[in-house]
């Protein structure tokens, strides 16, 4: 009788041979002596800096697939370079501000290369590749009227917006347009007019945010969902303790995040995933009036002196899973504000109301076995991947060092710096801090205010 062979689906076979080069890489980490371990934890900032500068430089035959997306590729190389407190030479400096100056529509917004249709997706790279670089060279080439003219035609009328002219309507289309609105301080009443409508209608049944309504949640649009609402100041149109409860789940015991259930962890999640737990921790207040409790420090979760171990951030995620998931233990009212069908009037300052909050609600996720995950699982010596068995990419560098950042500040408050224990590795691994709203490094952000408050 043939012997019974184990064959699983194939997302089954995929997960079992991720679970094996995971459980390789971690065993041969742990059977190293501590010194030999803390150089593999070591940031290879030079080697990634030199691999993101020569792209900015000069990209091969193979990017051709990527012309409609040449501004991404802008920000996937400058925006990394800052996170690790770094700045490309004013030549190349120069070259990228001219570059992205002939992408710039002259009706509006900017298009994936010179001459191509203006899209929201590209005028978000554009404008934060623009903010990253700095100066007033760069600010000063940003059309603010005409980009505000373009958001404005891009509006639907089911108050959510499109991605170019006839484009899909989506959550991702909502969240570029606002992030640039507010960052260049053109945020008004007829942009966010029904826009909470619409991206709360995308909340899915397990909590989640979809790109659509009726679709599957997805960490990618529960980022841009939650960051709009946030900006819009319109938060409380999501129930956040479904959101919650999703998001704790989406971490592997590989210490990555996935981007939706029952799929592989990806490190470019480690930002979408773990910045939309770093914006919960500081929506305590919204979070209270929801489960219906008069104070979110009544819950122990002010996370100063309790995020001492990773033992402790698990405990914690684990309680206020099974606190959320009680029926009765959520009183949960999402027209529970006064004029909820009115734009907030304070729009113009929400990005630095928001990151100028207490952290009052501790770690949602185990930070330091996702810096693991990012330093043994996705560094190669120059550049990051997804996961082992992935090739390095300028998308993957850019926001697996976006995500190292937001563990590294996640549970500390504006101007103050990690301590070494939020830190894993050598502290010199510590980088930028990163604004969790727009993915702007914080004092790039800090100067586009100024520049954009007083012109």
């Amino acid at each position: 009788m043939e012997s019974m062979v184990m064959k699983g689906t194939k997302t089954q076979e995929d997960q079992w041979m991720l679970n094996h080069k995971v459980y390789t890489i971690y065993s041969q980490f742990h059977s190293l002596p501590p010194n030999a371990q803390a150089a593999y934890l070591e940031l290879q900032r030079d080697n990634h800096i030199e691999y993101l500068t020569n792209g900015l430089k000069k990209l091969g035959p193979s990017f051709t697939v990527l012309d409609a997306n040449r501004p991404w590729l802008c920000y996937w190389i400058l925006h990394p370079i800052a996170v690790m407190g770094d700045c490309v030479d004013e030549e190349l400096a120069n070259n990228t501000i001219d570059f992205l100056r002939r992408c710039q529509d002259p009706d509006g917004g900017y298009g994936g290369g010179p001459g191509q249709l203006p899209h929201l997706a590209t005028t978000y790279a554009a404008v934060n590749s623009l903010i990253t670089l700095g100066g007033e060279k760069s600010l000063s080439s940003i059309d603010r009227g005409k980009v505000y003219s373009f958001l404005l035609r891009m509006k639907d009328a089911s108050g959510g917006f499109r991605m170019h002219d006839g484009g899909e309507l989506d959550v991702r289309a909502c969240y570029t347009a606002i992030s640039v609105a507010s960052v260049l301080n053109i945020l008004d009443d007829k942009l966010v007019k029904n826009l909470g409508d619409y991206i709360s209608s995308c909340q899915t049944y397990e909590g989640g945010i979809a790109g659509e309504p009726g679709s599957e949640a997805h960490g990618g649009y529960a980022f841009c969902g939650l960051a709009a609402l946030i900006l819009i100041d319109e938060v409380h149109r999501l129930d956040l303790p479904r959101l919650i409860d999703w998001l704790v789940f989406r971490q592997g015991w590989e210490g990555g995040f996935q981007g939706r259930t029952n799929k592989l962890v990806d490190g470019c999640y480690s930002f979408w995933q773990g910045a939309v737990a770093v914006m919960i921790q500081k929506l305590d207040s919204v979070l209270a009036k929801q489960l219906g409790v008069p104070n979110a420090g009544d819950w122990g979760y002010y996370s100063e002196s309790d995020h001492d171990s990773a033992a402790s951030d698990q405990s914690d995620v684990q309680e206020f899973a099974e606190r959320t998931s009680e029926p009765n233990g959520v009183a949960c009212n999402l027209n529970q504000e006064e004029d909820n069908d009115s734009p907030s009037a304070n729009l113009t300052d929400a990005g630095y109301n928001f990151i100028s909050k207490r952290t009052a609600i501790g770690s949602l996720f185990n930070s330091m076995l996702l810096q693991q995950y990012i330093l043994l699982c996705s560094q190669e010596e120059q550049g990051f991947r997804d996961k082992p068995g992935k090739r390095r990419d300028y998308y993957h560098t850019c926001y697996c060092l976006s995500g190292l950042s937001i563990c590294q500040y996640c549970s500390v408050d504006l101007n103050s710096p990690p301590f070494c224990r939020d830190v894993l590795g050598p502290y010199t691994n510590l980088l930028e801090q990163v604004h969790p709203l727009y993915g702007i490094v914080l004092d790039r952000y800090n100067e586009a205010r100024d520049f954009f408050s007083k012109s």
